[in-house]
């Protein structure tokens, strides 16, 4: 069993006190050691100026020192002495620290005599200012402490602050069931946290969409198999209910029941291929050259347009490839170009085209036929014309892989001409080679 994983809110302020623990020490550090680092420069100053006066005030500083002791260590404040100092560089001057009774000193020594190896030793009473040292240290470690609290306190409410809109979207989304379908309120909401509330909604209205077509689609099912089935009761119960019944009779009965047969056995195959389309969501992706698979289903079509007596025309400009599961696209453009061929009279003709615009792949069907019936959704479930033969199931399976692409699909009447203009579009994420036609979007036919 997997071990809970922390939460939000926790990690957070887990890594936000490493984070300024870490910091505040490192500053602390840089603190401190400029601290000390001014105060002994500022010290050892101090006792080289005052050795320097010596130097340049006495021929015989030896001399003066035991002759004007008392005066030269009220006026100096340091205690000056000539000692020796074995093992050392003569040339440098050499400043050494040390603690007596209870207090510091800071003793430097100046070389004086080489022929007798002497140094002019200045010793200085440096109590005081270790003492305002450590206070300063204390200091920095008192704010060190009180800022982590204050900063641990703030990011406990701002953490707060940050995962409430979270909570909200939270508690909305688990009140909601198949029956209760509604977008957030994202009017209160934070502005960081609009795009989550946005892609929230759209798939809120994606469910919604699907669920209503689900239920059509079951609806419309027992809808569409209860009239076959009924024709074909109807005829065996007239064909008993005749005293003599001739051969003819239940031969048409025969017929017409295979009729009603082969209708439902259209029904369940459109329904199976609803099936295999949403299977094919779940197929793997391939890199596909759009071109060459537009090309190979113009290709497949042009037969089926030749012997209908149709054209079918392709303008495949789109030069891209993209990442994608292959059956999806194939089912898409495969109902697309059955439908305008469906409808296009004899000597007419349909064009397919791709282009590329502003990162978005966009193919187009058009086709020269009666055109659509406005304000009537064509991809619900079992929707057809009057004079369609088939299921009414094409289209909702193009919405539905759409859909799963993240794709768009739309069907209008051309603005010139008769027929209708279908046109799916696709944002691209990747794009090999990264090359676009530029031509505006064709959003008219």
């Amino acid at each position: 069993m997997l071990p809970k994983q922390k939460s939000l809110r926790l990690n957070f302020l887990i890594k936000l006190t490493a984070a300024t623990a870490v910091l505040e020490f490192f500053f602390s550090i840089l603190f401190y050691s400029y601290i000390q680092y001014s105060v002994d420069n500022e010290l050892k100053g101090f006792l080289v100026k005052q050795a320097r006066y010596l130097f340049a005030t006495y021929a015989n500083v030896e001399k003066a020192l035991i002759d004007k002791r008392d005066i030269l260590k009220k006026t100096l404040k340091v205690h000056a002495q000539i000692a020796s100092l074995p093992n050392e560089d003569f040339r440098a001057v050499h400043f050494r620290p040390f603690t007596q009774k209870g207090h510091r000193y800071l003793s430097a020594y100046f070389p004086y005599d080489f022929a007798s190896q002497s140094y002019l030793v200045l010793t200085a009473d440096v109590s005081k200012q270790k003492q305002v040292q450590n206070k300063v240290t204390r200091g920095i470690i008192a704010m060190n402490v009180f800022g982590m609290i204050g900063i641990l306190v703030y990011a406990f409410f701002l953490s707060g602050m940050l995962i409430a809109p979270i909570r909200v979207f939270s508690r909305k989304i688990a009140s909601m069931n198949e029956s209760m379908l509604s977008p957030l309120d994202l009017k209160n909401v934070p502005e960081e946290f609009l795009p989550l509330g946005k892609s929230v909604n759209h798939l809120v209205g994606r469910i919604e969409t699907f669920l209503t077509y689900k239920k059509e689609l079951f609806v419309g099912t027992a809808h569409e198999l209860k009239t076959p089935l009924a024709v074909m009761k109807t005829k065996s119960q007239v064909a008993l209910l005749k005293r003599n019944v001739r051969t003819e009779d239940l031969i048409e009965a025969l017929r017409q029941n295979i009729r009603s047969v082969d209708d439902m056995n259209h029904i369940v195959g459109s329904i199976l291929a609803f099936g295999r389309a949403e299977g094919a969501q779940f197929e793997k992706p391939e890199t596909i050259d759009v071109d060459a698979f537009l090309r190979t289903m113009c290709d497949e079509f042009s037969l089926l347009t030749a012997q209908e007596k149709k054209k079918l025309s392709c303008h495949l400009h789109s030069q891209v490839s993209c990442t994608l599961p292959p059956l999806l696209l194939h089912q898409i453009i495969q109902n697309l170009l059955q439908n305008a061929i469906k409808f296009t009279p004899q000597g007419k003709k349909v064009v397919m085209s791709s282009y590329t615009h502003k990162g978005t792949l966009y193919i187009r069907v058009r086709d020269e036929g009666r055109g659509i019936e406005e304000g009537v959704d064509l991809f619900a479930p079992f929707k057809r014309s009057a004079d369609s033969t088939g299921a009414g199931l094409g289209l909702f399976l193009v919405k539905s892989a759409a859909e799963a692409l993240q794709a768009e699909i739309r069907i209008n009447n051309r603005r010139e001409g008769r027929g209708a203009v279908a046109i799916f579009s696709l944002p691209l994420k990747e794009i090999t080679p990264p090359r676009q036609y530029q031509q505006a979007p064709l959003n008219k036919a």
